[in-house]
């Protein structure tokens, strides 16, 4: 199985990101949380695949799993603001 979300010391500062590329996670996720489709991610950055953006996804919830694991105590509120 290809290794697809790497970190790396050299390629930024030990972010991780997709790899073969210089594409941070955090991108791909905020890409997504801000409505982009897969398919319109892949137009914009043609060396991701489709697998890597799951990859992305997965590696967030691996993530979050670890951090609960270790009794976090991690919140994250969202408020939605009213249409005018």
């Amino acid at each position: 199985m290809k290794t697809r979300i790497i970190k790396d010391p050299r390629i930024l500062a030990g972010k991780p990101t997709v790899a073969g590329t210089r594409i941070p996670v955090t991108l791909v996720l905020n890409l997504l949380a801000h409505g982009q489709t897969f398919d319109d991610i892949l137009k914009e950055y043609p060396s991701l695949t489709h697998e890597d953006i799951k990859a992305v996804i997965k590696y967030a919830e691996k993530t979050i799993e670890q951090a609960n694991s270790k009794d976090s105590h991690l919140v994250i509120t969202t408020h939605e603001v009213p249409r005018r």
